[in-house]
């Protein structure tokens, strides 16, 4: 597929895209999601893969994988930091002004690339695409709810219940980062729905149609299932600095709001249910800050 700053490789087209992996203890995954990126129709100029401390062998893959002639497979390694600190690494070591990121248990489809860097090119003023998934649940397909389905355009309003956009699925400029920042390195979990937000305030996000990305889930070393009991936790905390920020417009400040006293009932009164009551009436005292 021909198109400006596309170049020639070892016989296969690459787009100037550098792809971002994070990744701890995940080897038994890992060489699936690098193939994945490997074997695009239209390549990509780098993979970086910013391993998060691993001590699962995840090294000796990549290097074995490097050894092999994989042009421009790149390993960066750091102490345990968690996936925010692991994906900011990767957007700082980047060369390239058009990044993806993909978690090292999930896979694309071989076109993704060259679809979405197409989207791209037609669409100068984006400065984030995302696609549709599929997902598996230990290796079988499952169907998505209707609320999971992903939104296009203004998407603030749909992602302050949850977060809409897979982190697996986009492609963004560089100059998004350096407009709303990176990814919050305090927040254990659900630091794309942070980040999703300050952007989707002020930013359309153009969706690719097409189930350009695959998931598997269902496992107990997920991030959903290690914070699943205090996820809203962080949900709130990212509604209260978004609250604070003071860039939201009167409708939108209304509209996170209402989402904060919502949270805040559902978390508070559970709280109290399961004999945390101090931490229940701080929660549902929470919203009158605003």
């Amino acid at each position: 597929m021909p198109g400006k700053g596309i170049g020639k490789g070892t016989g296969q087209q690459f787009a100037p895209v550098s792809v971002i992996i994070p990744t701890f203890n995940r080897v038994r995954f890992l060489e699936k999601s690098i193939g994945s990126v490997l074997g695009q129709t239209l390549g990509c100029a780098e993979i970086l893969v910013v391993d998060d401390g691993s001590s699962d062998g995840t090294a000796e893959m990549v290097a074995g994988l490097a050894e092999q002639g994989r042009a421009g497979l790149r390993y960066i390694y750091q102490d345990n930091q968690g996936a925010s600190a692991a994906r900011n690494r990767g957007i700082a070591e980047a060369a390239h002004d058009l990044l993806c990121f993909l978690d090292s248990d999930d896979w694309w489809d071989l076109r993704k690339l060259e679809l979405q860097f197409a989207a791209m090119e037609e669409q100068p003023d984006s400065l984030v695409s995302h696609t549709r998934e599929l997902w598996f649940r230990h290796g079988k397909r499952v169907n998505q709810k209707k609320k999971h389905a992903p939104p296009h355009g203004n998407i603030f309003q749909r992602s302050l219940g949850m977060c809409v956009v897979g982190m697996s699925t986009v492609m963004v400029r560089r100059e998004l980062f350096d407009r709303y920042g990176t990814f919050d390195e305090s927040l254990l979990c659900c630091e794309d729905y942070d980040l999703w937000l300050r952007v989707g305030c002020q930013e359309e996000f153009f969706l690719i149609d097409a189930p350009l990305t695959l998931k598997d889930g269902g496992r107990a070393d997920q991030l959903s299932a290690i914070h699943r009991l205090g996820m809203d936790t962080w949900r709130i905390r990212s509604l209260c600095n978004l609250l604070e920020s003071g860039v939201l417009d009167d409708d939108q400040y209304q509209a996170a709001l209402a989402e904060l006293i919502r949270k805040c009932t559902i978390y508070g009164t559970g709280c109290i249910k399961h004999g945390r009551q101090k931490d229940g009436e701080r929660y549902l005292a929470l919203p009158e800050k605003y």
